[in-house]
């Protein structure tokens, strides 16, 4: 397992970055890629600090010439992390920001994906993760757009995984729920870079983030699990105290009328107006 060389993007932040650490920390063979070039310095100045060892690299996978560098490196497992959320209403969401969510976060992962997993068929085994969320298996208000690019990104991971099959090459996705990184907190502050529009249904400035959020330090170990192969469950939801809600909401649409509800505010949309932005599950 140590001769694996594991390529994480969007490792300059989150998730992304106490992964790669924690994998380095273990001796594992981690490039870590990062958006951007300031990111890389400030990432090769932490590692210096704990003393471990990574190749840190800039990739923005949306950029086409960032792409092609990339595939000249030698990748056993590629865990596709990268990614923005930009939250609002689907009423209310100019054009440009609801392309670019689902550029980010579906389109251009498959485009990075797509080399690494020739040069994984000719090698006949490899290893593909993608960093999915419960976003992209359930719902809520005001995150639309997001879970829109999560919904499509489990769609291709699943069907990656029936057409890698014959070919040795393992797919997995890791769910994680609700957790405190700032990535949630952030997604209700993206309207202030929209154009005004005098239309706008919902005051995003009386909203946040309708989840209460836990420790992301639980999900490093998880994911390290599914990463170096040791679990092998295709779908990874992380708490998993959360998998019976995402089966229960995934459920409840086969009953859901059209007119349930109706005249009435949902729960969730009323439970945004009302709890504080960065509310931690430990304080609810």
């Amino acid at each position: 397992m140590s001769e694996e060389t594991i390529l994480i993007t969007g490792a300059g932040t989150g998730f992304g970055k106490d992964i790669a650490f924690r994998l380095a920390e273990m001796g594992k063979n981690v490039i870590a890629s990062v958006e951007a070039m300031s990111q890389v310095s400030a990432l090769e100045k932490e590692a210096r600090e704990k003393s471990v060892s990574m190749q840190i690299e800039k990739l923005d996978i949306t950029n086409e010439k960032d792409r092609k560098k990339a595939w000249e490196w030698d990748v056993d497992v590629l865990v596709n992390n990268a990614a923005i959320k930009e939250g609002g209403s689907l009423v209310d969401i100019p054009e440009e920001n609801l392309r670019r969510q689902f550029d980010v976060n579906a389109i251009s992962q498959i485009l990075l994906t797509q080399k690494f997993a020739r040069k994984m068929i000719q090698k006949k085994q490899g290893r593909i993760v993608f960093t999915s969320s419960v976003s992209g298996l359930m719902v809520n208000p005001f995150s639309g757009p997001y879970a829109g690019s999560k919904y499509a990104l489990e769609a291709f991971a699943d069907t990656l995984s029936r057409e890698l099959q014959e070919f040795n090459i393992e797919v997995a996705t890791i769910n994680p729920g609700p957790y405190l990184t700032g990535f949630n907190d952030r997604e209700f502050e993206t309207w202030k870079d929209w154009p005004e529009d005098p239309e706008r249904v919902f005051n995003m400035e009386e909203i946040s983030f309708p989840f209460e959020q836990y420790d992301p330090k639980e999900v490093v170990e998880p994911a390290i699990k599914v990463i170096l192969g040791e679990t092998k469950q295709y779908r990874n939801v992380v708490p998993e105290s959360m998998i019976q809600q995402v089966k229960e909401q995934a459920e409840s649409l086969w009953t859901k009328q059209t007119d349930e509800g109706l005249g009435q505010r949902n729960e969730m949309v009323q439970k945004a107006y009302d709890i504080d932005p960065a509310t931690k599950a430990e304080d609810y």
